[in-house]
């Protein structure tokens, strides 16, 4: 079974690295950038999109607030980005709002933290890969035909991707990027080239068309309110900012200086490029609508079912390039590309924070453990169930899903902000030198001014966004909460109940006589090992143990057992029922209640066998026996293996697979440097 398993395993993921090469794996600001900062660079794809559909509730004539969305969500991402810089400096142990909140606002807030920032990861990779099909659907129809298939399949490959390490995944993100980021910058300059300059009339695909409004000619608190939900909307290009912060210690050293300079990298990337697909997006007349079928009309005619619709920087792509020419089709498989690569954010970010909280004791300790390549294997795991779960439920539908986004995410902005300017004033409390304090106030300004505005936008997001989806986000919130919680008050009450105690008690007692059991079906080589062992163990009272299940067999037992004399008394237990468990387990728990100080030591000869299959065939009484008996005080257990010739041969197949290289594994250098083999004459 081992090797049934092993050989995939490193096919897929590669060969196990040693802990030692840990240091191996961490990353420079040039790979750090799209490991990190992909889902915000990405999200560009898909924010402007999202202001546009909400403004065309109003109609087209509502388009043109669009700019001043944007503007709203420069400063908000100036902000954010500016507040996380103190962040990173501050906490660079990886903890990132996590911590932050913590250490400043209590557990309970940390936890709100956690359980917000887990919600969003896996709404990161739902929504992003979602809108990455969507994008690659615009070139190729058999994906978006079978969104959901193909989103699986996405999640599939790109778990496979980061179990085989940080490092290396990340090598595999960086050129889609840096494609990404370099195509959409043409694409905007162009645009504006050609627009500006040489004064050519750009026209989306859907330029000609008409939307029908919901609401026509809205005004004063409506308008304001439909303007609010934009820009709520708008915000889905500020996701992944806080990866970074919690992503500290995968960076090179200096750690805190290398990410702060990726944050601003980002920051400034993603504004630029968020602030030029709007643009543009006005200046070719794109249009969108939250119901194409019905509110999209040509000559006066909805559009149909028929129709499927086009992201905002599909459209652009091809009112710029020319749809269908070699920059509009580089474009659009790098965007579909860097959305699935959007998913790495968080299958860098989810994994590190569920190992903090299994360290804390807030979740399973297994999610603490590195698998075989150094990545937190468990956490990546959970993290695809959890992500294809939601897609399949939502179908694969980005708008659906981006309404149950971003509200984790202010969550935690609001609320690590809120913690860092507690953080400097407890610092400044104690701070005497003058340089040091200028400095701690200037941050605490900044982080003061981002606690605010996010506060702010919080409140927007959910007065906005609540009856649309956003109340899915906040139940999964307080599902992991009370899950959380509730792991660690189950581990905090095994601590207390393990703990070694300082006083004398009934566990460090001496036992006053061990009563030995070895059960038996049959006299053969496993049950003479098992007597051998126990008589070895020189019990005060020793005694063998069969079930009487067939008349016939217990005779002959009988029979055999006095024939060769064995000088332990065999004990048989009636079982009208033909039960082997029920009686055996009596039995001990009579001896316990005869004399409660004694220890009962039941031995229970195994077959150990080489293939898996046996493994159903053989010691299946001997595990339901074990299982009843670990609820039973003051029994031991002790299992005594036999090896049949099949574990025999599984060893040795054990250790030709550990000798055994793949190829490539070992390096042996130039032909001409190789020993000479002797030869069979020498």
């Amino acid at each position: 079974m081992s090797k049934l398993t092993d050989v995939p395993k490193r096919i897929l993921i590669g060969r196990a690295l040693r802990s030692d090469r840990l240091g191996e794996t961490l990353l420079p600001k040039r790979i750090a950038l799209p490991v990190f900062a992909s889902d915000p660079l990405s999200s560009v794809a898909y924010a402007p999109g999202e202001v546009l559909l909400v403004l065309s509730v109003a109609g087209v004539s509502a388009y043109h607030f669009s700019p001043w969305i944007a503007v709203a969500v420069v400063v908000l991402m100036f902000t954010v980005v500016a507040s996380y810089r103190q962040n990173v400096h501050a906490y660079p142990s990886g903890g990132g709002d996590y911590e932050v909140a913590t250490t400043n606002l209590g557990p309970k807030a940390g936890l709100t933290v956690a359980s917000a920032l887990l919600v969003d990861y896996v709404l990161t990779v739902a929504v992003s890969i979602a809108s990455g099909i969507e994008n690659l659907g615009s070139a190729i129809p058999f994906v978006v035909e079978h969104k959901v298939l193909c989103a699986t399949v996405v999640i599939v490959l790109l778990t496979l991707m980061n179990l085989r390490g940080v490092k290396e995944s990340g090598k595999l993100f960086a050129i889609p990027t840096y494609v990404f980021v370099g195509g959409v910058f043409i694409m905007i300059l162009w645009g504006a080239f050609r627009g500006l300059v040489l004064g050519d009339a750009m026209r989306a695909p859907t330029a000609g068309f008409h939307i029908r409004a919901e609401h026509q000619g809205l005004a004063g608190f409506a308008l304001v309110f439909l303007m609010l939900r934009a820009f709520s909307s708008g915000c889905a290009a500020l996701t992944g900012v806080e990866a970074i912060s919690n992503g500290v210690p995968a960076f090179r050293k200096p750690k805190s200086k290398n990410a702060a300079s990726t944050l601003a990298a980002m920051g400034l990337l993603a504004v630029t490029m968020f602030c030029g697909i709007i643009a543009l997006a006005v200046a070719t007349n794109v249009r969108m609508a939250e119901n194409p079928a019905t509110d999209l009309l040509r000559n006066g005619h909805a559009l149909g079912s028929g129709y499927v619709q086009d992201p905002v920087i599909s459209q652009v792509a091809a009112a710029v390039f020319g749809k269908g020419s070699f920059l509009f089709v580089l474009l659009a498989a790098a965007t579909a590309l860097v959305l699935f690569l959007a998913a790495n954010t968080a299958y860098n970010g989810f994994p590190l924070l569920g190992s903090i909280l299994a360290q804390d004791r807030y979740l399973p300790r297994q999610l603490h453990t590195r698998g075989d390549r150094l990545a937190f294997s468990n956490g990546i795991v959970l993290l695809a169930g959890a992500a294809a779960l939601l897609t399949v439920i939502y179908g694969a539908d980005s708008t659906r899903l981006i309404q149950l986004y971003i509200v984790g995410v202010f969550v935690s902005f609001t609320l690590s902000q809120t913690g860092m300017v507690r953080h400097w004033n407890r610092h400044l409390a104690v701070e005497k030198d003058q340089a040091k304090r200028r400095h701690m106030m200037r941050s605490r300004a900044i982080n003061t001014f981002g606690a605010f505005l996010t506060g702010l936008v919080l409140v927007v997001v959910l007065v906005t966004k609540f009856t649309h989806g956003a109340w899915v986000a906040l139940l999964g919130m307080c599902i992991f909460f009370a899950t959380m919680t509730a792991i660690r008050k189950h581990y905090d009450r095994v601590a207390e109940e393990i703990a070694a105690p300082e006083e004398p008690d009934d566990d460090l007692v001496r036992p006053s006589r061990v009563h030995s059991v070895v059960l038996i079906s049959k006299i053969h080589r496993p049950t003479l090992r098992a007597l051998a062992y126990a008589k070895l163990m020189r019990s005060d009272g020793l005694e063998a143990l069969t079930v009487n299940v067939d008349p016939a067999e217990t005779k002959a037992l009988r029979e055999e057992w006095e024939r060769r004399g064995i000088d332990v008394p065999l004990k048989v237990l009636d079982s009208p029922y033909r039960e082997v468990t029920r009686p055996v387990i009596e039995y001990v728990k009579g001896l316990r209640k005869e004399s409660p100080r004694d220890a009962v030591s039941v031995i229970i000869p195994e077959y150990v066998v080489g293939h898996w299959y046996e493994h159903l065939l053989h010691n299946q009484s001997a595990l339901r026996l074990k299982g009843r008996l670990l609820f039973t005080p003051g029994v031991m257990v002790t299992s005594v293996p036999y090896q049949l010739a099949s574990s025999e041969a599984a060893k040795m197949r054990a250790r030709r697979r550990q000798e055994w290289s793949a190829p490539g594994a070992v390096r042996r250098g130039p032909a001409g440097e190789r020993p000479k083999e002797s030869s069979a004459k020498d």
